[in-house]
């Protein structure tokens, strides 16, 4: 090993070069807000950005485990329905106001669903 590379520093993002970027305060706000919503530092968010990397959204995480969750649900509803549609013993009990609420329940989560993927899909002005 040459003596050169020895005595060679490695170099972190501690001790390398610092920008500094002039900011208002509104965009100051706007960009702790979305490194906060993604997960990460300011200086990490805005490497990140600057360098064309496509940044995460933790919000967009929940919002598919939302949605993984009323798709459970739709799930354990048009179950109810099918027994109560196949005669089942289970659901003898079940009269025409059951079945209509139930019925209503799953249109309820259907419209819950739509409004979530709305948001996920739908890009926001405030992002």
């Amino acid at each position: 090993m040459a003596n050169n590379e020895k005595t060679k520093s490695v170099t972190s993002r501690k001790t390398g070069r610092h920008l500094r970027v002039p900011v208002l305060p509104e965009e100051e706000a706007t960009i702790k807000r979305q490194a906060a919503a993604v997960g990460l530092s300011v200086a990490a968010y805005l490497r990140n950005v600057s360098m064309g990397y496509q940044v995460p959204g933790i919000l967009d995480n929940k919002r598919v485990e939302e949605l993984a969750r009323i798709n459970g649900d739709l799930g354990r509803l048009g179950g109810l329905l099918k027994l109560w549609l196949t005669n089942d013993q289970r659901t003898a009990s079940f009269g025409e106001a059951t079945i209509r609420a139930l019925l209503s329940k799953i249109e309820d989560t259907q419209g819950k669903m739509h409004e979530v993927m709305r948001a996920v899909v739908l890009p926001r002005i405030d992002r």
